[in-house]
């Protein structure tokens, strides 16, 4: 009957050792959900930052662009006439 009960006693321990464990495991798990669900939030957000059309990483480079693209135009346009108008000058001064 001792050993029965000693028996008894160790499955009870046993089983309270594995409840307790499992307990940690399902908390565990609960983190990682919830971490789980931030990144997919973070993700989101990076997502709409860069793919957003009208304020989102691509409009502002696609607008970066348009602009050097006149802005180099404009420098150009205004180192020819500046250089045109220094020969100009230049021929008038000695023909």
């Amino acid at each position: 009957m001792v050993k029965d009960q000693t028996d008894c006693t160790d499955v009870k321990v046993t089983f309270a050792e594995i409840d307790g464990k499992f307990d940690q495991i399902m908390q565990k798990i609960e983190t990682v959900k919830d971490k789980q669900d931030e990144m997919a939030e973070d993700i989101l957000k990076i997502k709409e930052a860069v793919y957003n059309p009208d304020s989102g990483l691509y409009a502002r480079l696609r607008e970066l662009e348009t602009w050097k693209e006149t802005s180099s135009r404009l420098i150009w346009l205004i180192i020819t006439s500046v250089t045109t108008l220094a020969v100009a000058t230049i021929y008038k001064m000695f023909f």
